[in-house]
């Protein structure tokens, strides 16, 4: 059987996962076909893409359909290749480096009947090393921001000449309980369930490639392997015109991290890894395993199994671990705390099965008691005073953007959130807004830089000297705003004037102590829920919140959600005239529906309180 880099990774999950996939005898013995290999490669960079690009809490990024497998793969196989080029400027030497894996560099061993293989997406060869360049489509700015210290972004590295180093490999002086801060904080790169997930990868690849050397007998030769993870620079700037150059504050788009040494202290993990793969495959052991972090709930590498399986016990809505703002779990009697899918193992599976001698949040206890009684809890006081603050007109506005890898136009970054559509409902009047005549959209015609034109017709529309920009999670837009005032600066005034007038329908819906405290309220009343609905099973999300206060649905749409509208923009470039027309009256609909949401919400609200 040959086990792959990503084979290694999902199979050391838990001793129950192979079991589930059923490796049989034959299996064992056979070897992997490229066009397997090839789609276990694709589908893990697809997912990479997606974490990145989309994080809207009611969105499936787990399966990767076809249709996004076509659309991103482009901007995967763009990385590599800007990846391989900065390999060759930075390093020099001879790269080998394709977007068809027969091309690159291959490395294998066998050991107990099994061959481990790897395929090196840049292997460079100089003078003096060998290096080894796993490329990620993910960006340096969760490496460079990975915690805080005295109260400031604190990072775990030094750049020097694009490339960056651990603090502790290079000559650099600790202050004050700094290193305290560094050991923890480096800590955590070594554990392969948080930010350390690359770097086990990268390892898996080092233990593979030392492994061919060590069978072959030619171990002297790894003393000049180096190891490097290739990501993409959060601080570069497209200038809108070079094929990705040095940009003019000195940024590479592609920026590099010297994992040498840590990939080094890895091995003996991924050993005892190896050791536990083969004990799982001989026992191949179907029998129910705890939930835990290597399960991955949620996240877009969470196990195919989960849902399915292992977790299928944890109900769609109200489960134990749908109460709102509880990442810190429940304290029992003793002192001791229950969270996360140690409730779940301990038996605690639905909302209700939580004692009630644990439940200290007030709006936990809202909460229950929603879900109990089928009747929703109302704070009409505080619903009825901020609706009462909002100024008109209301501008209802919603942006879909694409979030590109690669920067595409002027002034952008990596995984930039560049608008293409926007939606605005025009309230001028409480409950005075009609769902066509007051509806202004502007898309994208093509796939072509058309910023400013939206831009222009934002400003156009909007009066920023008066009224509400209003918004679900108004941050995004307000973001958006701000960034499209910083690349088109004759437009800036008039955007920062709407910016300014931002308010969050969830802060409605849910609350903000800050906001009510300012209305009159004390801290504990401004703290507690003013809406909620059991059906909302502890979520605020716009699909959760719809149908308790209308009978619109998104089901009834072709886009459906954001990822949908994504895939739709991204393959612009493959429709044919009459098929982009289609596809943008979809487009429309969506974006549509989003905004005029908040109308129905909004004026639900209004007449709940009357």
């Amino acid at each position: 059987m040959a086990i792959t880099k990503t084979n290694f990774i999902n199979y050391t999950r838990c001793r129950r996962y192979i079991a589930l996939e059923e490796v049989k005898k034959e299996r064992l013995d056979a070897d992997i076909s490229y066009e397997n290999y090839l789609k276990e490669e694709q589908e893990e960079k697809v997912k990479e893409i997606f974490s990145k690009m989309y994080s809207e809490d009611e969105e499936d990024l787990i399966d990767v359909e076809n249709t996004q497998l076509k659309a991103m793969l482009p901007y995967y196989s763009k990385v590599e290749e800007l990846a391989a080029a900065s390999v060759l400027k930075t390093f020099g030497g001879k790269v080998v480096s394709s977007s068809n894996t027969f091309n690159q560099e291959c490395f294998d061993f066998s050991l107990n009947g099994i061959k481990y293989l790897c395929y090196v997406d840049v292997y460079n060869e100089t003078e003096k090393s060998i290096n080894i360049i796993e490329v990620k489509a993910t960006t340096s700015k969760k490496y460079l921001e990975v915690g805080t210290f005295n109260k400031e972004p604190y990072s775990l590295f030094v750049k020097k000449d694009n490339i960056l180093y651990l603090k502790d490999e290079v000559n650099y002086s600790f202050i004050d309980k700094e290193l305290e801060t560094y050991t923890k904080k480096r800590n955590k790169l070594l554990d392969r369930y948080d930010i350390g997930k690359y770097v086990y990868d990268l390892s898996v690849q080092r233990y593979i490639i030392e492994g061919e050397y060590k069978e072959s007998h030619n171990e002297a030769k790894l003393v000049n392997f180096n190891y490097y993870l290739a990501v993409l620079n959060h601080e570069y700037i497209y200038d809108g015109k070079s094929e990705y150059e040095t940009d003019l504050n000195g940024n590479e788009i592609i920026t590099f991290m010297d994992m040498t040494k840590l990939t080094k202290e890895m091995l003996p993990i991924i050993d005892k890894d190896r050791i536990l793969l083969e004990s799982y495959l001989k026992e191949n052991n179907l029998k129910e395993v705890n939930l835990g972090c290597y399960c991955e709930y949620k996240k877009p590498t969470e196990c195919k199994y989960f849902k399915k399986i292992c977790g299928s016990m944890i109900p769609e809505y109200n489960s134990s671990l749908n109460y709102i703002d509880n990442q810190h779990g429940f304290k029992d009697e003793k002192g001791d705390y229950h969270q996360g899918l140690n409730l779940i193992n301990e038996g605690y599976i639905n909302m209700l099965d939580i004692p009630e001698s644990w439940i200290r949040n007030p709006n936990h206890h809202i909460e229950r008691n929603a879900l109990i009684t089928k009747k929703p809890y109302i704070n009409k006081e505080k619903l009825k005073v901020v609706i009462e603050s909002l100024k008109y007109p209301i501008y209802h506005l919603d942006f879909e953007t694409f979030p590109c890898p690669i920067p595409r136009f002027k002034g952008e970054k990596c995984y930039e959130q560049s608008p293409f559509e926007f939606s605005l409902h025009i309230e001028n009047e409480p409950g005075k807004c009609d769902k066509e005549k007051d509806n202004f959209v502007f898309l994208a015609h093509s796939f072509n830089d058309e910023r400013e034109e939206l831009v222009k017709k934002l400003v156009e529309l909007i009066d920023g000297s008066k009224g509400t920009l209003f918004a679900q999670n108004v941050s995004f837009e307000k973001k958006c705003i701000k960034r499209l005032g910083e690349i088109f600066p004759k437009y800036q005034k008039d955007l920062m004037k709407i910016y300014d007038r931002g308010f969050d329908l969830i802060d409605i819906l849910k609350t903000k102590k800050d906001i009510y405290m300012t209305l009159g309220f004390d801290e504990e009343e401004a703290k507690r829920l003013n809406y909620y609905d059991y059906r909302f099973s502890g979520s605020y999300s716009i699909k959760k919140t719809l149908p308790v206060f209308s009978d619109l649905s998104y089901k009834t749409l072709d886009v459906q959600n954001g990822t949908e509208a994504i895939v739709e923009y991204a393959n612009y470039p493959h429709l044919t005239k009459e098929e982009l027309e289609i596809r943008r009256e979809s487009l429309i609909k969506y974006c549509q529906q989003d905004t005029w949401a908040m109308v129905v919400i909004l004026d639900a609200l209004r007449n709940c309180v009357k």
